[in-house]
């Protein structure tokens, strides 16, 4: 059986090296305009310019210039820009097709109407916190596939726990890390995104959300979309405020990938797991599809 030791994403500390990340990310955003010197980014994230390097380098494959110009809002607004009609062209590109919803080859089911209003009512959730590139994950799973996966800073993780029991109240929740470790391979190691091993999700929330949520995985990796544009998709062109709501409210986060949305000018708005996080996650994205 697979061990968290055994995953490549566990081997370097990495909850400290998402730290230093956070740290860094979040100088730069707030500092972009002055475009940073590696020096001055490196004491802010409280590490040496050969470490930041290092680490960045190992984490993503970049270094922290090219990084951090991934995660500026100008390059969200250029990736904006450059496909304003994302949802359409990943339809026409085969991209939301039964055996590839999108790059990490997700494929997925929904609950019925009745066993989302019973908040969970019957159904056991597994759990466990496991090492990711964006801190630590919380990974939730019932027989079916999963169901959730949220994060949390060192010392949060209890709080996380708390915030997704609370989308299944009535729900039965039983710590299992073994049971959950192989999703959290399969999720944060790009290596086992293949389609003879597609992750099954299931999707527990209100019709509408559901609707939302399927077209979030359809918005390929490397690319963004906004909330009018989803609205539109789902033919109902005047409910941007709902679908934000609905994003809000994905239990699957980046897996369904909500952080892939952004406001209509480009600018990277909240992230119900932290803004911060939400650049890392695109910023790690854009090493992979360069």
């Amino acid at each position: 059986m697979l061990t968290a030791e055994k995953l490549d994403f566990h081997q370097h500390d990495d909850a400290s090296d998402y730290e230093i990340v956070k740290r860094a990310i979040a100088y730069t955003t707030k500092n972009f305009r002055a475009q940073p010197q590696v020096d001055a980014i490196a004491h802010a994230a409280g590490t040496d310019p050969r470490r930041l390097n290092e680490l960045f380098r190992r984490w993503c494959g970049l270094s922290p210039n090219v990084f951090l110009q991934s995660v500026t809002l100008d390059n969200a607004r250029k990736i904006l820009r450059d496909s304003p009609n994302i949802l359409d062209a990943s339809y026409e590109l085969g991209l939301s097709g039964p055996g590839r919803l999108h790059d990490l080859f997700v494929t997925h089911e929904s609950m019925s109407p009745g066993e989302w209003k019973a908040g969970g009512e019957g159904l056991t959730v597994y759990y466990g916190f496991h090492a990711s590139p964006f801190g630590y994950a919380l990974v939730m799973t019932t027989e079916r596939g999963l169901c959730g996966l949220a994060f949390a800073d060192a010392g949060e993780e209890r709080k996380a726990l708390e915030d997704m029991k609370g989308r299944w109240p009535n729900a039965r929740y039983l710590e299992d890390s073994a049971r959950t470790v192989p999703f959290a391979q399969r999720i944060f190691d790009s290596q086992n995104w293949r389609p003879d091993t597609l992750l099954r999700v299931v999707l527990i929330g209100t019709d509408f959300e559901v609707r939302v949520w399927e077209t979030l995985l359809k918005i390929p990796m490397g690319r963004a979309t906004t909330y009018s544009d989803i609205a539109k998709k789902l033919e109902k062109p005047k409910a941007a405020r709902a679908v934000g709501a609905a994003v809000g409210k994905n239990p699957i986060s980046f897996v369904v990938p909500c952080h892939r949305v952004v406001g209509k000018s480009g600018a990277l708005t909240g992230y119900h797991w932290g803004l911060t996080r939400k650049r890392a996650m695109l910023g790690w994205e854009a090493a992979r599809v360069a």
